[in-house]
């Protein structure tokens, strides 16, 4: 459990920096724009590993035992989270309407997996996450922009289909093959 508090303290506080602006600057006027992104980088890998590594390694401390319908809510809270992953990164009405949808899939993902799991690794972890988005979701309203999460469309509505259709086709192949694969669970019955 130790291993997965330190890699959500790193990966987390990494990105809870830019909630920060006066640090951030000083950390940008220290190592430069290049050398605050290689270190941004490294750490945000080494807080993501940790957590993998810690997630895996975690004793399974049920704290509450979630119904089995609450798998299936949690499969349909997903299929947004795919969807806006792809929709942060284009241009189109559904980043203009939702403002920050990479910010909402996190909550949401963590949201459907806070439901769907009772054990003490879950709730730390996808708890940890959904108080960081929530958090940063209010704190970008009283930060300059960094450049970095950008709000807007306005893009092609090309741009809205290829995310819908291309988080549906994530969605799937992550739901069948992937999170099997890499999670080690099948979210599936």
């Amino acid at each position: 459990m130790t291993l997965l508090i330190i890699g959500i303290i790193v990966f987390l506080g990494v990105h809870l920096l830019p909630t920060f602006p006066d640090l951030r600057g000083k950390w940008m006027a220290r190592l430069g724009e290049g050398g605050y992104r290689t270190l941004f980088s490294i750490l945000s890998l080494l807080g993501f590993v940790l957590i993998v590594w810690g997630f895996a390694k975690a004793p399974v401390i049920q704290v509450w035992s979630p119904p089995n319908w609450t798998r299936y809510v949690a499969m349909v809270l997903m299929v947004p989270v795919f969807i806006l992953l792809i929709a942060a990164y284009l241009p189109g009405e559904i980043k203009a309407k939702v403002k920050h949808p990479f910010l909402v899939a996190i909550k949401t993902w963590a949201l459907a997996h806070l439901i769907a799991n009772g054990d003490l690794a879950s709730i730390i972890l996808f708890g940890s996450f959904l108080a960081y988005a929530a958090f940063d979701r209010i704190a970008i309203k009283h930060r300059p922009a960094t450049g970095h999460i950008a709000a807007g469309g306005g893009g092609p509505p090309r741009n809205d289909a290829i995310a819908g259709v291309g988080g549906l086709i994530l969605y799937v192949i992550f739901l069948v093959w992937l999170h099997p694969l890499l999670i080690g669970t099948s979210p599936l019955p």
